[in-house]
């Protein structure tokens, strides 16, 4: 409720005391995240984005940067670049998605039960079986860049890998649907 609070008072333009941002450097922060291309939407959270990795350097024990004014900017430029690769990467992976649908798959009415039946059969998986099969199948990445990625062994990729798609398998089944 404290966290409301005190951003509906900086929405407000009242500075906090704690805020590690004033009222200019938020200001040049938010043209640079606007003129990087990250929509109006996106701004306030980019803006509490460096708020947050200020805090953090803080945080670690790291001294304070010299002109903050000119670290938050940095920051915000390289979010807004990180906000323009996620962009692609979500293109890209619909592209995928998008061919993969155009190959022969089963029409109509099969084709929506199957769909649905994966889905479900996904929700299903716990997050470390899900998060592996998606990268491996849906993303296209290999084991070795999943285990990069995840920083985890390429074993435990094969392993996860392995009782996901064991699972899924026999979910289908249960459905009648494979």
């Amino acid at each position: 409720m404290a966290v409301l609070r005190r951003k509906a008072r900086h929405v407000e333009g009242v500075q906090e005391p704690d805020d590690p941002l004033d009222a200019a450097q938020e200001r040049r922060v938010r043209a640079v995240l606007a003129l990087g291309g990250v929509p109006q939407s996106d701004l306030l959270d980019g803006v509490q984005q460096v708020r947050l990795r200020l805090l953090e350097r803080a945080a670690s024990g790291r001294e304070a940067p010299r002109d903050v004014s000119a670290w938050a900017a940095v920051v915000a430029s390289n979010l807004a670049m990180d906000w323009h690769r996620a962009k692609r990467r979500q293109e890209r992976l619909g592209e995928r998605l998008a061919s993969l649908r155009q190959h022969e798959h089963p029409s109509g009415e099969d084709s929506s039960v199957l769909s649905l039946a994966v889905a479900r059969g996904l929700d299903e998986l716990p997050d470390a079986l899900r998060q592996v099969l998606v990268l491996r199948f849906y993303a296209d990445l290999p084991v070795r860049g999943i285990a990069d990625e995840l920083g985890i062994p390429e074993g435990t990729v094969k392993s996860r890998l392995h009782s996901a798609v064991r699972a899924l398998r026999t979910r289908l089944h249960e459905d009648e649907v494979v």
